[in-house]
């Protein structure tokens, strides 16, 4: 179970107390339960929305959004404004592009980036709660997340020494293969159709992101993981209700 509530502690901010700092070991095999933890915070999703049924459509929508930004801490749209931000004023420059990473401060992209992502979530989350649709709450964090886990298994790590590091060293590549092969049937069995055009466009747009990582930056960092968990989870939630 503790690879379980790392990788919960890790994603989220629900109030998980680890008994100390984890082996590298284990927090490799952290990576398998990143699909769990996008399971977990898709079934609290649905369940708040099941509670918000008898609320006018926009703020039912606004609630499940704020809720759902709030079970990541905002961590992943932190790497989305990063990422943003020093891709333009990277230049193109890798080294350039990944100091700005590092770079608390965000500029103008980076703003309206983040504005862009949450109106298409809103009104996403808007179309799934008209078209009643309710199953798009646990495909997207649950592929978002798994993507993550993706990444780790085909991408290499950019920041030598970083939390990240110790994470592609220690993950168990086998077991990752199959915990996504898992999410795809998964995903096919929940939705039918919808599972298996959510589960394309997200390999679609992993593959997309991935390209602009390798070409830029010759791999990932935190920073590009969260920003194309985020992108994802948009993708798939559009996807669906198209």
């Amino acid at each position: 179970m503790l690879p379980f509530w790392i990788a919960l502690q890790f994603l989220g901010s629900l109030p998980v107390r680890l008994p100390g700092m984890p082996e590298p070991r284990q927090m490799g095999r952290s990576l398998l339960c990143y699909p769990l933890v996008g399971a977990l915070f898709g079934l609290m999703l649905i369940g708040l929305s099941l509670l918000l049924s008898g609320a006018p459509p926009m703020l039912h929508a606004a609630l499940l959004l704020s809720a759902w930004v709030l079970l990541s801490g905002g961590l992943h749209l932190d790497g989305l404004a990063d990422s943003a931000d020093a891709w333009l004023g990277g230049f193109g420059d890798r080294e350039r592009t990944l100091t700005i990473m590092k770079d608390p401060r965000s500029g103008p992209i980076a703003v309206v980036t983040l504005v862009l992502v949450l109106l298409l979530k809103f009104t996403a989350i808007l179309a799934l709660l008209d078209q009643q649709q309710p199953i798009g709450l646990l495909l997207a964090p649950l592929i978002g997340r798994s993507a993550l886990l993706g990444l780790f298994l085909t991408t290499p790590y950019v920041r030598a020494g970083g939390l990240g590091q110790a994470l592609a060293d220690h993950l168990p590549r086998r077991a990752g293969w199959r915990v996504l092969g898992l999410v795809s049937l998964f995903c096919l069995f929940m939705a039918g159709f919808n599972g298996l055009w959510a589960v394309l466009v997200a390999v679609l747009g992993f593959y997309a992101l991935r390209r602009v990582m390798l070409r830029r930056l010759g791999g990932t960092t935190g920073d590009t993981a969260g920003a194309m968990l985020e992108l994802l989870e948009v993708m798939v939630l559009v996807a669906i209700v198209i």
